[in-house]
């Protein structure tokens, strides 16, 4: 919700899990116990920036039952 959120407001967004993200604590001069597992960057895109179309795959083509 909050990336359609974003994307609606004229923001451009997306989800990024470097791994590992020990780095971004000790940038951001966090405890040992606080651990990220995502950062959301977000900005204004410039004039020129283009977005794929991307199709999500149907849940047959991504579900494995075991």
């Amino acid at each position: 919700m909050l990336l359609t959120a974003l994307h609606l407001s004229g923001l451009a967004a997306l989800i990024h899990t470097p791994s590992p993200m020990r780095f971004l604590g000790e940038v951001l001069d966090r405890p040992e116990n606080e651990k990220a597992f995502a950062v959301i960057p977000v900005g204004y895109p410039s004039d020129d920036c283009e977005v794929p179309d991307l199709v999500r795959k149907s849940l047959e083509q991504v579900l494995v039952e075991i």
